[in-house]
């Protein structure tokens, strides 16, 4: 099983919404992901296996940092190593763009997520309390300053 990634491209906006839908409780329109992927200030990718894409991953860029939006992997595909993957694969986009500071918010609930950005460097320096509006559960913020120290794969 051989995961490809590449840039994501307006064409991919309805197969990534479809996989947003089916992993937030409040998904991002079609029509969102046509338009931002063809902003100069965003790093979109997606995973294809077999053609499929499985999983996709963005992030919006500032000056030298990258604010993380979305990480998401079909639950049918998940446990295999690929959100792994994707992130350090997007992370890596982001630092071909300029980016050498990485942020992003995450549930606390979400533990499989919170190893995966750990394993990248990233570390909590605190939280925004009742942030996801479905369930008012907290978010952790996390950073990784320095993402010339990131060894990737």
């Amino acid at each position: 099983m051989e995961i490809i990634f590449r840039k994501m491209t307006p064409a991919d906006a309805d197969t990534v919404s479809e996989i947003e839908i089916k992993s937030f409780a409040l998904p991002w329109k079609r029509d969102t992901f046509f338009e931002v992927v063809q902003r100069k200030n965003t790093a979109y990718i997606v995973g294809e296996l077999e053609k499929k894409i499985i999983a996709y991953a963005g992030a919006w860029l500032s000056f030298n940092e990258a604010e993380v939006m979305s990480v998401a992997v079909l639950a049918e595909y998940r446990g295999r190593g690929i959100g792994k993957k994707l992130f350090g694969e997007l992370l890596k986009l982001c630092k071909e763009r300029g980016a050498n500071a990485v942020t992003l918010e995450v549930r606390p609930s979400n533990v499989a997520a919170i190893k995966i950005y750990e394993s990248f460097g990233l570390k909590s320096v605190g939280r925004r309390p009742k942030y996801y509006i479905d369930n008012g559960e907290d978010a952790l913020i996390m950073w990784n300053t320095d993402l010339g120290a990131v060894n990737f794969f």
